[in-house]
Parts: structure tokens; sequence; C-alpha cells
């Protein structure tokens, strides 16, 4: 299982952008994390362009199937769907890794059990201003 952002785990973060612009304000080598959306699709095209990783927050299956046809590295997706997003990318081979984002060290066992890929905390995304 993968952490980011777990309280003694140490792991890389994930900057926060609304812009294409805003990549320039995150360090270089940086993993990038957008909010799947139409709008921003100039953004995945152009980190999908310049070979950056990056995370899309999902948020139901739909979005998941797009992520994971675009090329995104890691889905986030929160607690409800975290079994069948699991059990969706494991059906089609998802080269993707489900995160699920959690506040809660109590989730762990829960995650681990239904063979989640990782989970992710708040503290392991920075927003970035453009």
């Amino acid at each position: 299982m993968l952490f980011f952002g777990h309280r003694f785990l140490e792991s890389s973060s994930f900057y926060h952008i609304n812009s294409i612009d805003a990549i320039t304000n995150t360090p270089p080598s940086s993993s990038i994390y957008l909010t799947f959306s139409e709008g921003n699709l100039d953004i995945i095209h152009h980190l999908n362009a310049n070979e950056i990783t990056y995370a899309l927050s999902v948020s139901n299956i739909t979005e998941l199937m797009y992520a994971s046809s675009l090329g995104c590295d890691f889905i986030i997706v929160e607690k409800d769907l975290a079994k069948t997003a699991q059990l969706v990318a494991e059906t089609y081979l998802f080269d993707a890794k489900i995160l699920v984002s959690t506040a809660e060290e109590s989730d762990i066992e829960e995650f681990a059990l239904l063979g989640v890929d990782g989970v992710i905390f708040a503290n392991a995304v920075i927003k970035v201003n453009s």
C-alpha cells in the first residue's frame, strides 16, 4: 500500500494547481494534483505532453474511466468509491494507482482489506497559486 501524507511515513507531495502557469510555481520534478473536469483538459494535455506525473481527483466511475484513459499516474477517490474504483481498475488493468482520500488512520485497515493501492492524507496536497 502506498502512503502519501501520513504523519510518520515520509512521502512526496502533490501540488494542486489550477492553470498551466501555476506549474512554474512548483518544485522541479513535482507531482501535480488536479480535480477532473472538462475545464482542466488543457492542463491534463500539457502534463501528458511534458511527461509530468499527476493525480486526478474523480467523483464517479465515468470520471474514473476518463482519468485512466487520459493517462494520469494516480486517481484519487473518496472513501465511498474506493471498493468500486479498485475493482474497475483491476478489471481494466489500469496503469494508474487508486488512492483513497482520508483523514483517519483507522481507515487504513479497511482499505488494505479492499486491496486499494494507497491512501492520501490532506497534508500531502499543497495548494499552488498562479
